[in-house]
């Protein structure tokens, strides 16, 4: 009888091991989902805001520029993935795909120390043209999609 026993829980592992060794992995979405803007800004908003909050926000900007434009061949919102775009979704595509995605957040760790350090310098007004310039593009990239 602990013959059967084990015998039927070796099987099993087995077969339950193979079944998730053939699982494929998913596909990755290829713009990230917290690159989205939460709220534009008129120029009377950031004037009414400190320059702290002013600094998150064009910090925020930043981030989200350089997770979207890279892509803007592909997508300019997120969702989409190597496979909907007709890439194969081997285990090199998805290694090239994760290292893309390692180097630009270590891009934007150093830019964003950097940012951190150096921006409480620059002019408020200055500060406020540049998140304006930024949501703009943003903005911009939604009716890109539209042209295709």
């Amino acid at each position: 009888m602990k013959l059967k026993i084990i015998v039927f829980s070796v099987s099993f592992l087995m077969a339950m091991g193979a079944g998730f060794a053939q699982k494929k992995k998913e596909p990755k979405s290829i713009i990230s989902e917290k690159v989205a803007i939460k709220k534009y800004h008129s120029k009377g908003d950031l004037e009414r805001m400190q320059k702290g909050q002013l600094l998150t926000l064009y910090i925020e900007r930043i981030e989200s520029l350089v997770k979207t434009l890279p892509y803007i061949a592909f997508a300019t919102k997120p969702g989409v993935t190597m496979s909907t775009l007709g890439i194969p979704n081997n285990n090199d595509n998805r290694k090239i795909l994760d290292s893309q995605f390692e180097a630009t957040d270590d891009y934007l760790e150093t830019t964003v120390e950097f940012q951190k350090t150096i921006l409480p310098y620059s002019d408020t007004s200055n500060l406020i043209s540049a998140i304006l310039f930024y949501e703009e593009i943003m903005k911009s990239l939604h009716e890109y999609s539209e042209f295709h």
